[in-house]
C-alpha cells in the first residue's frame, strides 16, 4: 500500500554535509526507492506506517521506516562504487549466517538493501557499562572467525565486485593513489614514494605469512557492531569493505581501543583476535608479525574507501575526500600501532 504525502512523516538527516547531492534529492529516485521497500515488506506480510527517519551522507542514504506490529527496519542505497554491499550482505547471509543479519530484500543492480532492525548497538553497550577494554575481545574474536570462514570464497566475493586490495596488490594501488591524491603536499608525496620499496617487502612478507587473503570490513568501529544477545555480535556496513589480508581489519579498532582506553589494551585485543587464527603450523610471533604489517598496510585500504561517493556528491566532497585519503596515506609514514 503506498502512502499519500499527506499519511508521511519524515525527518532528514544531513550530518556535517547539508549541502551534498545524492540521489534522495531527487522525487523520482525517492518514489522508485520507498516504494520498492514498500513492496518487498508487503510481501514479507508487513505494512510501513508511513514514519520514516532519514540518513543522507555523501556514501550513503539510509532510511529507517516504522513498521506495523513490528521492530523498525532499514532501507539503504549504496552509490556505484559501494553497489556491491548489497549482494555481499546476501551472500555473507549464507556463508556466515552466525555472524551477520539477514536482508529482507536486496536489488544488488541498484545496490539497495531493506534489512531488519539488528538489536542494540554495540557502542550503546559500551556507553551503559563501567569502561573495560575487556569488552572488545569477544566481538574481535568472533569477527576473526568470520573471516576463516570465508577464506574459500575469495573468487565468490572479488564476483560480486568487492574492490580488490589483495596483498600482491597494494604496491600498484599505493602507487595510484600517491601518484593521484592532490592534497599530498610535496613533502610527503616524496616520503612516501621513497617507502616504497619497504611497502613492497612488507606485502611480500606478508603474503608469505601463511594467512590468505579474505573480507576486510576496513571500518570496524562500535558503531557497525549489533550486540543483539549477551556475549553475540554481528557485523554490518560492509561499504568500505574490500578482499584484502584479514588482519587490516585490526586497524580501526585498535586505534578505538587506544584512544578510549590507552596503548596498554592494545597486546591483550590484537591476541584476542588471533586466537582463532591459531594452529597449522603457525606461531604466535609469526602471527603477531603478520598484525604488525597488515595493520600499518591497512591504511593503504583505508585511503582507497574514501572514493566510494555517490556522484553529485563528489562535485563537493572531492577536496574533503582526498584530504582524508591523504591523511590515511601519511599513517604509512609513522610508528606502527601494534
Amino acid at each position: 500500500m503506498r502512502h499519500d504525502a499527506s499519511e508521511v512523516s519524515e525527518s532528514v538527516d544531513r550530518g556535517r554535509y547539508p549541502g551534498t547531492v545524492t540521489p534522495w534529492e531527487r522525487a523520482t529516485w525517492r518514489a522508485s526507492a520507498l516504494g520498492w521497500a514498500e513492496r518487498e515488506l508487503t510481501a514479507h506480510g508487513l505494512r510501513a506506517t508511513g514514519l520514516r527517519t532519514v540518513r543522507v551522507r555523501p556514501w550513503s542514504v539510509l532510511v529507517r521506516m516504522s513498521v506495523e506490529h513490528h521492530a523498525d527496519v532499514w532501507f539503504k542505497a549504496n552509490p556505484p562504487a559501494s553497489a556491491f554491499e548489497a549482494g555481499l550482505g546476501e551472500a555473507l547471509a549464507r556463508w556466515v549466517p552466525g555472524h551477520v543479519g539477514r536482508p529482507l530484500a536486496v536489488d544488488a543492480g541498484r545496490g539497495w538493501s531493506l534489512f531488519p532492525d539488528g538489536g542494540p548497538l554495540f557502542r550503546d553497550v559500551l556507553h551503559r557499562a563501567p569502561a573495560d577494554p575487556r569488552a572488545w575481545e569477544a566481538p574481535l574474536r568472533q569477527y576473526a572467525e568470520l573471516q576463516r570462514a570465508l577464506l574459500p570464497y575469495t573468487g565468490e566475493l572479488a564476483a560480486l565486485g568487492v574492490p580488490d586490495a589483495r596483498t600482491a596488490a597494494l604496491p600498484g594501488i599505493f602507487d595510484r593513489l600517491v601518484g593521484t591524491n592532490a592534497a599530498l603536499e610535496p613533502g610527503g608525496r616524496t616520503a612516501l614514494r621513497a617507502l616504497r620499496p619497504r611497502i613492497a617487502d612488507w606485502c611480500a612478507e606478508l603474503a608469505g605469512s601463511g594467512i590468505a587473503d579474505s573480507l576486510d570490513h576496513s571500518d570496524l568501529h562500535d558503531g557497525q557492531v549489533f550486540a543483539p544477545e549477551p556475549g553475540r555480535f554481528t557485523f554490518f556496513d560492509w561499504g568500505d569493505a574490500a578482499v584484502a589480508h584479514p588482519f587490516g581489519s585490526l586497524l580501526v579498532p585498535a586505534r578505538a581501543a587506544r584512544e578510549r582506553y590507552g596503548p596498554e589494551v592494545l597486546p591483550r585485543l590484537r591476541d584476542a583476535y588471533l586466537e582463532p587464527w591459531t594452529g597449522g603450523g603457525r606461531t604466535p610471533a609469526g602471527l603477531r608479525r603478520a598484525v604488525r604489517l597488515a595493520g600499518r598496510l591497512g591504511a593503504i585500504g583505508r585511503a582507497c574507501s574514501w572514493g566510494r561517493l555517490f556522484p553529485g556528491a563528489a562535485d563537493t566532497m572531492g577536496a574533503v575526500c582526498e584530504a582524508e585519503s591523504a591523511r590515511w596515506l601519511r599513517e604509512l609514514l609513522a610508528a606502527p600501532l601494534l
